[in-house]
């Protein structure tokens, strides 16, 4: 389990499970969702469910209108009923204005842009509002690239620095949105905001469990898409091979959570039990082996489909990622963590691989025989 904050002031030294909120008794808030994909579609809809005034902002303004007139969006969530108390606007600035918390669901490539656009808003200037973040990934600066909320924290007012809450998890869209129970880790700097994270999006069938390890579960939500995407590579590789079966990708699972210890102590994780808690090995597992994982469609697409034969090299992939219909975050994540991992001199053989892949350099096949006759060299 996660490591629960009881007092902020003196984190807990195991994971516990913290007392559940008293459902129905809380103060309606109002939260404005920025990002209308299909995670930040399921926790808007938890958010109306739980009772509270949710403003949704989508970029498309056909999402807009199915949201606002048929309470769906098929686009991103197809096949799942929102509450019709739940509203939509096309000004990311209207969403956030005058609202209790913002939640932050924009994909990577795209977040620190977004966030530029609502910065005006005076819950914000005045630093009112509770910011939480749902974003997995890096953001590229001209400092290269970094982890979400040390960008965020650099446009953000001062209010903010310290107090933002970091939300990750074994977390499919598809599933939250159905009700089904999930577990997710709220980190925050700040405990007290870690808490009130907790209050604002626990419901009866999503437990949100509070951190001081922002560092930590940052790099566990970035680092699994990666690794993901190989997961995806070696299960398509499995149909064709009398070499790899389920024991080999177990191997791989184990070794690329590893990879995401070594890479998060490197950045300065806090809590060495985040990689084996939700935060870790949790999201970890549900990314790699469910159908519902878009790293792991790629992965295997990568093989069974040749997605990559229209792209010259990663950067070329980069540009035109729109192309595949869908956003494998562990593609931008495999080209930043490779910078990252050099200029620290840290070991990511499994990401490093990955990248190679998307940079035409080697086939699946040849990554996965690499990196496994690496291990027998060790």
């Amino acid at each position: 389990m996660p490591n629960a904050v009881v007092d902020p002031d003196k984190p807990p030294k195991r994971w516990r499970l913290p007392s559940l909120p008293s459902f129905g008794r809380r103060r309606p808030q109002k939260v404005g969702v920025i990002g209308a994909g299909a995670w930040g579609t399921a926790v808007a809809k938890s958010l109306a469910e739980n009772g509270h005034d949710v403003c949704l902002w989508a970029l498309e303004p056909a999402t807009v209108e199915a949201i606002n007139q048929r309470h769906v969006n098929e686009l991103y969530l197809p096949g799942v009923r929102l509450p019709d108390a739940l509203v939509a606007t096309a000004d990311p600035l209207a969403a956030a204005t005058d609202k209790d918390a913002l939640v932050l669901a924009v994909p990577s490539p795209y977040l620190l842009g977004t966030v530029k656009r609502i910065l005006t808003a005076p819950n914000i200037m005045e630093g009112r509002s509770l910011i939480v973040v749902l974003t997995k990934g890096f953001i590229e600066t001209e400092r290269g690239p970094r982890l979400i909320v040390e960008t965020l924290e650099d446009y953000l007012p001062g209010f903010y620095r310290g107090a933002l809450v970091y939300v990750s998890g074994p977390s499919h869209a598809e599933e939250v949105s159905r009700g089904l129970i999930t577990g997710l880790a709220a980190a925050s700097s700040n405990g007290r905001n870690a808490i009130r994270a907790r209050e604002l999006l626990q419901s009866k069938s999503l437990f949100v469990f509070p951190s001081l390890d922002v560092v930590g579960v940052q790099v566990c939500g970035a680092v699994k898409n990666i690794v993901a995407i190989a997961f995806g590579m070696m299960d398509a590789l499995k149909a064709q091979s009398e070499v790899f079966g389920d024991n080999a990708e177990s191997l791989l699972l184990a070794a690329g959570l590893n990879e995401i210890q070594s890479f998060g102590q490197a950045l300065g994780a806090t809590h060495p039990e985040t990689f084996t808690s939700i935060a870790g090995v949790g999201d970890l597992d549900v990314t790699c082996r469910s159908v519902h994982g878009r790293n792991r469609r790629f992965g295997r697409e990568i093989v069974e489909k040749n997605v990559l034969e229209p792209f010259k090299d990663a950067d070329d992939l980069m540009k035109r990622i729109g192309e595949l219909g869908y956003l494998p975050e562990g593609a931008p994540a495999s080209m930043f963590v490779r910078k990252i991992a050099a200029a620290r001199k840290i070991p990511m053989p499994i990401c490093k691989g990955v990248y190679r892949i998307l940079n035409r350099e080697l086939s699946p096949r040849e990554f996965i025989e690499e990196y496994l006759g690496g291990l027998t060299k060790r």
